[in-house]
């Protein structure tokens, strides 16, 4: 039987079939799949992305170093509570008005009602309001001290937020004491219209009688700090300070511009923009804070001084 050149033999039987030229093996051999495999999620609360410079950072380290990036000194928010835990001496605030809570007078209602609002972030936050204030001591300085949340509403001024600032301020008039309040707020509390608004002028007012006691006022201002808070008691201290990079003005850089009709330089809305044309006296980081203040409060304050 004829052959051709392809023609191969198989078990000793000739035929006429194309010999199959066997594939080189590849580089890269496939991995057998094993059911629908997928990949593992990191879990949640080890690990936070730094949103500067995108450094993974380790929660409870990160928690130690006060929310602040170890790579790159990026101030993340704080809650109010963990903030005056950083700054008080151990056991010494005593919380004032702890129970006050905002109630819906003008029976707001949009998307979702005013009055559900202030009871969903009353549960995830802990809080009752957007701010926190005490009598406590730093260092062997006793102060009043009160401390926004932005975690609460954006850290909104509504009635209760102003009348807390309010009797805080009056409290330290009272007894002589010297005033800190750390601000974070997005304004005005939009729900409850012009009650909001007169917080502005209630809490301005009250600190004029502080001044006129002679007693110091230090105003710290973190991010953000906008609008109707930065627009009343928060731009009003003998000495203002702020942490590095925070956000600070009145209304948005859209509204601005659209306002003057002219070009904003970039940054203008930025503590170290502030700093530089005159509108805080420093920038402190955060870790700083505690002894920054011990040093100013000692030296403006006549108060009495607590042995440790």
């Amino acid at each position: 039987m004829a052959t051709t050149p392809f023609a191969r033999k198989t078990l000793g039987v000739q035929t006429n079939e194309p010999a199959k030229i066997a594939p080189p093996p590849s580089a890269f051999p496939k991995k057998p799949r094993v059911g629908n495999v997928r990949k593992r999620d990191i879990p949640e609360g080890i690990w936070t992305k730094c949103p500067k410079c995108a450094t993974m950072l380790y929660d409870k380290e990160l928690d130690e170093n006060l929310k602040v990036c170890q790579s790159c000194s990026h101030h993340f928010p704080i809650g109010a509570r963990e903030r005056i835990h950083s700054l008080v001496e151990t056991c010494s605030f005593q919380e004032m008005d702890a129970g006050m809570a905002s109630v819906d007078i003008l029976e707001f209602t949009g998307a979702a009602s005013y009055r559900s609002k202030l009871e969903s972030y009353q549960n995830t936050t802990g809080l009752k309001d957007a701010i926190v204030t005490g009598i406590g001591r730093i260092g062997d300085v006793r102060l009043a001290l009160g401390v926004m949340d932005f975690s609460f509403l954006g850290g909104s001024m509504g009635s209760v937020v102003g009348e807390k600032v309010t009797r805080l301020i009056e409290t330290a008039t009272g007894k002589g004491l010297p005033l800190v309040i750390i601000s974070t707020s997005g304004g005005a509390r939009m729900y409850e219209g012009m009650f909001s608004l007169m917080q502005m002028a209630k809490t301005s007012g009250a600190l004029g009688y502080h001044a006129r006691k002679k007693l110091p006022f230090i105003s710290v201002l973190t991010h953000p700090t906008t609008a109707g808070v930065m627009a009343s008691f928060a731009s009003l201290g003998d000495l203002i300070l702020a942490e590095p990079g925070a956000m600070i003005g009145f209304a948005g850089p859209r509204v601005i511009k659209d306002t003057t009709q002219s070009e904003l330089p970039p940054g203008f809305q930025t503590a170290e923009f502030l700093l530089e044309h005159g509108l805080i006296d420093a920038i402190v980081p955060r870790k700083e804070m505690k002894e920054r203040l011990i040093d100013c409060l000692q030296f403006m304050s006549a108060s009495e001084r607590i042995e440790p």
